[in-house]
């Protein structure tokens, strides 16, 4: 099959933005987004600017808005998201600053993580019990799909979002009690007290992590079991 792909694409975040459509002809039904814009640069003097790295959905590295959603390109079947039309659509992510093209700057999910210091001092360890709340939060692919569909986060505000909830959650369980006291304040401070609770981050995120989940768990730890602590 034929698909129609149109790209938006800029030179730089200060110019306006415009569209080229190009046709790529699917090779197999496991053909992805990645497959097409691969095939796509070889023919262009002006490459068309995009990340990627492990194509496994293992990195995150390739998210990118298709068909006006957040998703990971290497995770994007040209099948499914084509349709019976075959037409796509591909934007870059817009909660973060535009190099070019489809590439965005998400060092700003990095930096959130050292803001909060998001590591243990000494060595940690949890209990057994918890290690489905450990399992959860390690397959976080720090993409930014879910801050892609926050209504609530934007880049350089107080509010960090679930990509930084999550790791957060995981170190929460591994610090003893008596180091936990400032990653609690750096929560509350930076999630809890800005997230509305929309799930909407659940509902878009790549690798299906339970997010309710390490919400109810964190928000247990950092405030519950010690607004009632008598």
């Amino acid at each position: 099959m034929i698909y129609k792909i149109s790209i938006e694409r800029r030179k730089n975040r200060d110019e306006k933005p415009y569209v080229e459509t190009y046709e790529y002809e699917a090779r197999t039904d496991a053909d992805t987004v990645v497959s097409a814009l691969s095939a796509i640069n070889e023919g262009l003097e002006d490459k068309i600017a995009w990340d990627c790295s492990c194509l496994q959905k293992k990195c995150g590295a390739c998210a990118m808005i298709i068909n006006g959603k957040p998703g990971l390109a290497c995770d994007a079947k040209l099948a499914k998201v084509g349709g019976k039309t075959g037409t796509i659509s591909l934007c870059p992510l817009r909660k973060f600053p535009l190099v070019k093209d489809l590439l965005v700057d998400r060092s700003i999910l990095f930096n959130n993580l050292l803001t909060i210091r998001n590591w243990a001092e000494e060595e940690a360890f949890a209990s057994e019990k918890k290690n489905d709340v450990l399992y959860e939060a390690s397959r976080c692919l720090q993409c930014g799909c879910c801050l892609e569909v926050c209504p609530n986060f934007y880049a350089g505000g107080t509010f960090f979002g679930m990509a930084s909830a999550v790791p957060v959650s995981r170190l929460l369980e591994e610090l003893p009690k008596d180091e936990q006291k400032r990653l609690r304040l750096d929560y509350s401070k930076h999630f809890y007290n800005g997230c509305g609770k929309s799930l909407a981050c659940r509902d878009i995120c790549p690798a299906q992590i339970d997010i309710e989940k390490l919400l109810v768990n964190s928000n247990a730890i950092t405030l519950w079991k010690h607004l009632f602590k008598k």
